[in-house]
């Protein structure tokens, strides 16, 4: 055994898994500042993505570095290979947070309104999902991996049904529209996000059996 590659691993698993916090804790603040109508929260989401950005850039050269160095094999390359794919989605992800919360300032300036109740079931389904692949990643469970795989059709079918609703409500309120395609446009965030879960929860799969699922039925 390579003990110094095996470090190198252990360190690229702690920086994947701080990266992951980040985006959790971006996530849950995202999520509150539009619950809670708190642009302020909301603020400090999108100026905290830039942080998020330099850390995916940062573990990327340490993996393309071990790449380099030790030229790992089967599961270690596998593993390196898979800590890249999930340290982009991550990224993406906080992207998408820091979207929502940019959308959350923007409904701060409008009337109060009730959020349809499928649009909290999707912020939940969608946190849930990405707390199980976390927790995937950090017991290496394929088992809780293709759990989340199956519960993005849910967040999909939540999707479309606020879809539906909102353009239901801007007929019958048009004076309301901005509003609306703000809502519209945190639903499909979420849905992104769920998507993105998703890979990761592939690429866990990938990393402990070595089989590629990716757009397979």
């Amino acid at each position: 055994m390579n003990v110094h590659l095996q470090n190198e691993i252990e360190k690229l698993k702690k920086r994947i898994l701080t990266i992951g916090a980040y985006v959790n804790d971006a996530i849950k603040d995202a999520v509150k500042s539009l619950r809670d109508r708190d642009p302020k929260l909301a603020k400090r989401v999108v100026d905290g993505d830039v942080r998020i950005d330099e850390m995916e850039v940062e573990l990327e050269e340490e993996c393309l570095k071990v790449l380099a160095l030790h030229q790992p094999v089967a599961t270690d390359l596998r593993f390196v290979v898979a800590i890249l794919k999930i340290n982009n989605d991550m990224e993406r992800i906080a992207d998408q947070a820091s979207n929502i919360a940019e959308r959350s300032i923007s409904l701060a300036d409008q009337d109060k309104m009730a959020y349809p109740e499928e649009l909290n079931q999707m912020l939940e389904k969608t946190q849930e999902m990405l707390n199980k692949s976390l927790h995937a990643l950090i017991e290496m469970d394929v088992d809780l991996a293709r759990e989340v795989i199956s519960e993005d059709d849910e967040v999909d079918d939540l999707n479309r049904e606020i879809y539906k609703l909102t353009q239901q409500s801007i007929s019958r309120q048009p004076e309301r529209l901005s509003c609306f395609i703000n809502i519209m446009s945190v639903s499909r965030q979420l849905e992104r996000i769920a998507d993105l879960v998703t890979n990761i929860a592939e690429d866990i799969i990938y990393m402990v059996e070595g089989e590629i699922i990716r757009h397979k039925n």
